[in-house]
């Protein structure tokens, strides 16, 4: 679950940083951050799930 979180994330990441007229380096930085960040939430979700339904 935190790959697909994290895939979302950084779509998410470089069209925002595409929408404000960024560099090809912005792009990637943006992408890289928010999939990281994506990434951590979907970690911890995963971890909720996991207790909550064993």
């Amino acid at each position: 679950m935190y790959l697909i979180f994290g895939l979302i994330g950084a779509i998410i990441g470089g069209l925002r940083a595409k929408k404000r007229n960024g560099s090809k380096a912005d792009i990637l930085q943006y992408a890289a951050g928010f999939a990281i960040a994506f990434m951590i939430v979907g970690l911890f979700l995963t971890i909720i799930a996991d207790r909550t339904i064993i």
